[in-house]
């Protein structure tokens, strides 16, 4: 696909995030509470509509026993 269709990073994120999520069997509410988030504002980066911070990332991360960097593969 070329860079320019591409879907936003945002979307890419959120769309890795919910990949990630649902293997690992979670619900957003399960999975909220794992990252000490709220399952609203995990509703957001799954869609895409939030600009997560870096802090956040991590504890995404943490959630799904991954360092941010196998988190962001491929992004």
């Amino acid at each position: 696909m070329d860079p320019i269709e591409q879907p936003d990073i945002l979307a890419r994120f959120g769309q890795r995030i919910r990949h990630l999520r649902t293997e690992a069997g979670l619900s957003q509410e399960a999975f909220a509470a794992r990252c000490g988030l709220d399952r609203t504002y995990l509703g957001g980066i799954e869609r895409g509509e939030r600009n997560v911070s870096l802090r956040n990332v991590e504890a995404l991360a943490n959630a799904l026993i991954l360092t941010v960097s196998e988190l962001t593969k491929g992004l």
